[in-house]
């Protein structure tokens, strides 16, 4: 199962026990997304000055990025509270009316999974961002008649990895919008350090770099592999993490030196031996590794597309050069080298 991996980006149970504490709090603390967070910081500066609500914010890119992080914060910058949900939770309007009336001025809303919220509650949604009020329907038949209610003007941040399977009204109400994009190798390693302080765990020479190096780019597995290396150092060695300990707890944890486990060495493995490279659709991929179709797209694809191993076309999914010399198979055409 895609959750169960130690390098899956997307929240696993055991993430909670210590994802709260490492998160920061303030935008002085946030590591890498230098142009988001250099955005986000005049707009929000700006709205504080003018003792008003922050534009609607959409927050969207692979999943473990920091967007509900990055949501906590600009609510702490604006010193106001933040009221949580998800799209896939909001059954009926009545839900979502209930939690925007009892929002206070220039309260925070994240709605996680912004683009599984269904049609009907979509359409709460547009009057309550753009006029900051409720249309309540009041009776049946005939004789019903729409009440529009004022509600507080708030600022509502969602997030999303799937931005494209967003309705076009609903993203037009967005005054900000902000990709994440993968860190780099070097703000990765700060984030290993900074956690590594919060955890009281030592970190010798270049340990946090060879963490660094095979957390895919995502904060949430760079905290995750930490974690388990900690353990390791504590059972294997004196409890400091050096370069050697860091890297005997991957070669047990089963991660390479690109932040690759096995089932990501299946995908291309399958993509390669079952259909000769590609082109292969998404569909025909799926059952042939017995991953979700979703997953493959979600969690699979962006980093193995980020390393240059695999790459999407209009036919479907093909293994690139790269792809071929990484699994030490020779390209069709070509020698191995």
């Amino acid at each position: 199962m895609a959750d169960e991996r130690l390098v899956t980006p997307a929240r696993v149970d055991d993430d909670a026990q210590y994802e709260a504490g490492l998160r920061p709090r303030r935008m002085a603390d946030y590591i890498g997304q230098d142009r988001v967070r250099a955005q986000l910081d005049v707009s929000i500066t700006a709205a504080r000055q003018r003792a008003e609500a922050l534009d609607h914010v959409l927050l969207y890119g692979p999943p473990g990025l920091g967007k509900t992080t990055l949501a906590y914060v600009i609510a702490n910058e604006l010193g106001v509270a933040v009221r949580t949900t998800s799209g896939p939770v909001i059954e009926r309007p009545g839900d979502l009316a209930g939690i925007l009336s009892n929002l206070q001025p220039r309260e925070v809303l994240f709605i996680d999974e912004i683009h599984r919220m269904p049609a009907a509650i979509e359409e709460i949604l547009y009057p309550a961002m753009e006029d900051f009020e409720l249309d309540i329907v009041i009776g049946q038949g005939p004789g019903a008649r729409s009440v529009k209610v004022p509600i507080e003007r708030f600022t509502l941040v969602g997030a999303t990895t799937r931005a494209g399977l967003l309705t076009s009204p609903l993203r037009a109400r967005f005054g900000i919008v902000q990709r994440l994009d993968f860190y780099t190798a070097v703000d990765i390693e700060e984030i290993v350090r900074r956690s590594a302080r919060i955890l009281n765990v030592e970190l010798v020479g270049s340990a946090a770099g060879e963490i660094a190096r095979r957390s895919r780019g995502t904060p949430r597995i760079a905290n995750r592999l930490l974690h388990r290396v900690r353990d390791y150092a504590q059972v294997r060695a004196d409890g400091r993490i050096t370069p050697e300990v860091a890297e005997g707890a991957m070669k047990l944890l089963e991660v390479d030196r690109y932040g690759l486990d096995d089932v990501d060495r299946r995908l291309l493995t399958t993509i390669i031996d079952k259909f000769g490279g590609g082109p292969v659709g998404l569909t025909s991929l799926a059952a042939a590794t017995s991953e979700e179709p979703d997953a493959i797209e979600d969690m699979h694809e962006p980093f193995l597309i980020q390393l240059g191993f695999l790459e999407r076309t209009p036919r479907g999914r093909m293994a690139t050069a790269r792809g071929y010399e990484y699994l030490g198979r020779p390209m069709p055409g070509r020698g191995l080298f």
